[in-house]
C-alpha cells in the first residue's frame, strides 16, 4: 500500500501508557517523554513496594512521566482518569492474563468518548493473519475479541504488528531480553529458511496520532531485518568468528513441546506454539500487506532508518565478551 501523503499530526496530545513498566512497555513511555508530549502512565496501587517496579516508575518519573494508580479493569476509574487528565491516546502493553482486562478499558473509552487513537495490546504477529496451535492459540483468540470490540465500538484505533522484537528465536522459557546468542550450536527450526522480522517504541508513538494511522494496522517488516533463521546463524558466525554445529528442531519436535503444557507463566509450549507458526508456516511473511487497512511503517516514514540486526548482534559480541562476576553469599 502507498500511503497518501499526508503528514503527521503536529499536535502531540496527551498520551496514556498502560504496562509501561514491562519489556516493551518502557520503550513506549520513554519514547513518548522524549518525543516532548505529556506522558502518563498507569501502575497498579502498591506497584513502588516492588522493587523492579520501583525503579521503572522512578525512572521513568525522572524523564517526565506523570504516575496514575489505578487498575485498567475498573471501568469507573478509568473513565474518570481519561476524563480528569484528558487524555487522548492509549496505548495499552499489557500482557498474558491481563489481556481481557482491556474489556473494561475499552468500555471507558467508548463512554468517554474523547480519546482520538486506542492502541491495544497486539506487538506481535497480525492476529486476524496468524494462526498458531495451542495453546499460543487462546492468546490470539482474546485479543481478538479486543479487537472485535473496539471495531463495533468504533473505537478510533491503531493496531501495531511488530513481529520479533529484537530477541534471539528460543523455544524455552526464557524472556526475550534474556536471551543472547548462543556460542555452542545453533536451533534451526524446520529447514532453517522460513524469513522473521528497538525502535518500536519511536515509530509506535510516532503513528499514534499520525492521520494516515488512523484505524490501520501498521506492519514492521523492514527489509533490512528478514532474516531466516540459517542467515541469523551465518550472521553471528561472522561475528564471533567461528563456525558452530546446527542441530535441527522438526516441525514435529515444537508440535510436541507446544503439546505439553507446565504451569508456567510463560510456559515453553507457548513459546513452541509461536515458534512453529513463524520458522514453519511463515506467519510473519506469507502475506501481502496491500489491503486498504494495512501498511508498512517503512512507507509511512522513509527518512527514517531501523537499527539493523547487524548492529544488534555488534551488541550481543560486545556483552559476551564481558567477564562474568560471581557472587558468594
Amino acid at each position: 500500500m502507498t500511503p497518501p501523503s499526508a503528514a503527521t499530526a503536529d499536535s502531540k496530545g496527551r498520551l496514556l501508557v498502560i504496562g509501561a513498566t514491562g519489556f516493551i512497555g518502557r520503550f513506549m513511555a520513554e519514547a513518548s517523554t522524549e518525543s516532548g508530549r505529556p506522558t502518563y502512565v498507569l501502575v497498579r496501587p502498591g506497584s513502588c513496594f516492588s522493587p523492579t517496579k520501583a525503579d521503572a516508575v522512578k525512572s521513568l518519573k525522572e524523564k517526565g512521566a506523570i504516575v496514575v494508580e489505578g487498575l485498567m479493569n475498573d471501568t469507573d476509574l478509568m473513565e474518570k482518569i481519561l476524563k480528569e487528565h484528558k487524555i487522548e491516546i492509549v496505548i495499552s502493553v499489557v500482557g498474558g492474563k491481563a489481556i481481557m482486562d482491556q474489556i473494561a478499558l475499552v468500555e471507558a473509552i467508548r463512554a468517554v468518548g474523547t480519546v482520538k487513537r486506542f492502541l491495544p495490546s497486539e506487538f506481535g504477529h497480525d492476529i486476524d493473519r496468524a494462526g498458531p496451535v495451542e495453546p499460543g492459540l487462546q492468546m490470539y483468540i482474546e485479543k481478538r475479541k479486543i479487537r472485535r470490540m473496539i471495531e463495533e465500538y468504533r473505537v478510533p484505533y491503531t493496531y501495531i504488528c511488530c513481529n520479533s522484537v529484537a530477541s534471539w528465536p528460543y523455544y524455552d522459557n526464557t524472556h526475550p531480553s534474556e536471551v543472547l546468542p548462543p556460542l555452542d550450536q545453533f536451533q534451526i527450526y524446520g529447514d532453517g529458511s522460513v524469513k522473521a522480522g528497538s525502535d518500536i517504541g519511536k515509530f509506535t508513538v510516532k503513528v499514534a496520532d499520525d492521520v494516515r494511522t488512523l484505524n490501520t494496522s501498521v506492519h514492521f517488516r523492514p527489509a533490512c531485518n528478514l532474516y531466516n533463521m540459517n542467515e541469523l546463524a551465518t550472521l553471528w558466525e561472522k561475528k564471533i568468528g567461528r563456525t558452530l554445529p546446527r542441530v535441527t528442531i522438526s516441525e514435529g519436535d515444537l508440535l510436541d513441546i507446544a503439546a505439553c503444557n507446565p504451569p508456567n507463566d510463560i510456559p515453553r509450549s507457548i513459546v513452541a506454539s509461536f515458534t512453529h507458526d513463524i520458522f514453519i508456516k511463515g506467519c510473519q511473511t506469507n502475506f501481502m500487506i496491500d489491503g486498504p487497512n494495512d501498511v508498512e511503517v517503512g512507507d509511512l516514514y522513509p527518512e527514517e532508518t531501523f537499527r539493523t540486526l547487524d548492529e544488534c548482534f555488534n551488541d550481543f559480541a560486545v556483552m559476551m565478551k564481558k567477564p562474568m562476576v560471581f557472587c558468594s553469599k
